[in-house]
C-alpha cells in the first residue's frame, strides 16, 4: 500500500492539524481500507484511495481546519475518489450503486483485513509485510529496515501477494466457525512474529525495535476489541502489554541489555501490568487455554513480583507444564529448565536439557543458558565454550555485547 501511514510532516500542515490527521491514520487508516475493499472489491484500488484521501487532507485542512469528524471526512474524500474511477471502468453502474449509498463499516471489515492478509495460501513473510502494510500502515522502507530486507525486496513481496490474492480469489471474508481455529492461529502467529522480531531484533545496528512493538501492541489491540470473546487473542494482547511494561528497565542508557533478575522494577509500568494481567483472569475465566494465555501467565508472574528472589517460581514451573502440554517443543522445555533451575538446583536443570542439544544446536539462547548452568556450578571452561558458540548464533548487538562481557 502506498498510504503514508507514518506521521504527517508538521512543519508543513502545522502541530494541530499534523496530530489530528496522524491519529485518525493510525486508528482509522485500517478501517477506511477494509470498508472500501469490501465495496469495491479490490484491496490495491481501496489503498490507493485512502492515501488520494490522506494527499488531500494535507493540503485541505490547513485551509479549513480539522473538520469535527475526520474520519467520516477522510472515507467521504475517498468514496468520492472511487465513484470519480469507477466512473471510467466498464462495468461501473453496479460499482456505482453499490459504494454511492454506503457508509464507514466497523468491526467485520477490519477483521476480513486482517484475515485476508494472514491467508494460509501467502507465505509467512508475505502475510507480514501484507500486514504490516495494509492494517498497520507500515512504509515499505520501514518494513524493509524492520526485516533487514532491501526495499525493493518488500515491494516486491507485497505485488505478489496482491496478485496471489486476486488470482487465486482468496474471499475476503472472516472463516467460518469450521475453520476459524486454523486462521485465527495464523494471525496470531504473525502478531506474535512481528513483536519478537520487534521486542529483540534478529540483527542490524538495533537491539530492539521499539516500534514494531508499538505495531504489535496495536494489532493485538484491534483484534482483542473485534473479537473479545476469543481467550487466546486477549491472552496474545496481555502478553505483548506485559512484555511492552517492562521496556524501560530492559536496557541501560548505553544501550547494554540488562537481564530481568537485574532490571530497576520501578522503571516498569505497573498499572499497564495490572491491567493486563487483570486481562489474563478473564481469558482463563472462559475456559478454553492455549499457549498465548499460558505464556502471558508467565510473563504475568515475573512482573507482578516485587524482586526477583520472591518470583513464585512454582507456579512459573506448573505453568510451563501446561505450556508444554500445549505446546511441546524444545524450546519451551529449555524455558522451563530456567525456573526448574529455581526450583531444584542448576544440576537438575542441566539434565533437564542435555536432551536437547541435538533439536537447538543452532539456537544461541540454548548455548546460553546452558552456559550459566555450569558456571553456577563451578564449570566455567565448560561454560566459556558454551558463550562463544553463543556468541557466533547470535546477530544482535546487545546480545553480543552481553556475552562478550561474559566472556572477559
Amino acid at each position: 500500500m502506498s498510504i503514508p501511514f507514518a506521521a504527517p510532516d508538521a512543519s508543513k500542515i502545522g502541530p494541530i492539524t499534523a496530530d489530528a490527521l496522524s491519529d485518525v491514520i493510525r486508528d482509522e487508516g485500517s478501517r477506511l481500507t477494509a470498508s472500501l475493499a469490501g465495496i469495491i472489491g479490490d484491496l490495491e484500488l481501496a489503498e490507493d484511495l485512502v492515501q488520494d484521501a490522506v494527499l488531500t487532507a494535507l493540503e485541505r485542512w490547513p485551509v479549513d481546519g480539522v473538520p469535527d469528524r475526520p474520519a467520516a471526512w477522510l472515507f467521504t474524500a475517498a468514496r468520492n475518489k472511487a465513484i470519480d474511477r469507477l466512473r471510467r471502468e466498464a462495468r461501473y453502474r453496479e460499482k456505482l450503486q453499490l459504494i454511492a449509498g454506503s457508509d464507514p463499516r466497523e468491526d467485520d471489515d477490519r477483521l476480513k483485513l486482517i484475515f485476508t492478509c494472514c491467508h494460509p495460501a501467502l507465505s509467512r513473510e508475505a502475510q507480514v509485510a501484507l500486514t504490516l502494510r495494509t492494517v498497520c500502515g507500515l512504509t515499505t522502507g520501514e518494513i524493509a529496515r524492520a526485516f533487514l530486507c532491501a526495499e525493493t525486496t518488500i515491494a516486491q513481496r507485497l505485488v505478489r501477494a496482491r496478485r496471489k490474492i486476486a488470482a487465486a480469489g482468496i474471499p475476503y471474508r472472516v472463516p467460518g466457525p469450521e475453520e476459524l481455529n486454523d486462521r485465527l492461529n495464523e494471525v496470531l502467529a504473525v502478531v506474535y512474529l512481528m513483536f519478537n522480531e520487534g521486542y529483540l531484533t534478529s540483527g542490524g545496528e538495533h537491539a530492539h525495535r521499539p516500534d514494531l512493538v508499538a505495531q504489535s501492541e496495536w494489532l493485538a489491540r484491534v483484534l482483542a476489541r473485534l473479537m473479545p470473546t476469543e481467550p487466546e487473542v486477549l491472552g496474545l494482547y496481555s502478553l505483548i502489554r506485559l512484555h511492552r511494561a517492562r521496556l524501560p528497565a530492559r536496557f541501560d542508557r548505553d544501550g547494554h541489555m540488562v537481564l530481568l533478575r537485574d532490571q530497576d522494577r520501578s522503571l516498569w509500568d505497573h498499572k499497564v501490568v495490572e491491567e493486563a494481567a487483570a486481562t489474563v483472569v478473564r481469558a482463563a475465566e472462559m475456559r478454553r487455554p492455549g499457549p498465548y494465555q499460558i505464556q502471558a501467565a508467565i510473563v504475568a508472574c515475573h512482573a507482578e513480583a516485587p524482586s526477583w528472589r520472591q518470583t513464585d517460581w512454582q507456579q512459573i514451573l506448573l505453568l510451563y507444564d501446561a505450556l508444554l502440554r500445549h505446546q511441546p517443543s524444545p524450546i519451551v522445555r529449555l524455558n522451563r529448565a530456567v525456573a526448574l533451575r529455581r526450583i531444584a538446583g542448576p544440576a537438575e536443570a542441566l539434565r533437564d536439557i542435555e536432551g536437547l542439544d541435538e533439536a537447538l544446536r543452532e539456537y544461541r539462547l540454548f548455548h546460553a543458558i546452558r552456559a550459566e548452568l555450569l558456571r553456577d556450578l563451578g564449570r566455567e571452561d565448560e561454560a566459556r565454550l558454551a558463550d562463544a558458540v553463543a556468541l557466533s548464533l547470535t546477530e544482535n548487538v546487545a546480545e553480543q555485547a552481553l556475552l562478550l562481557e561474559r566472556l572477559g
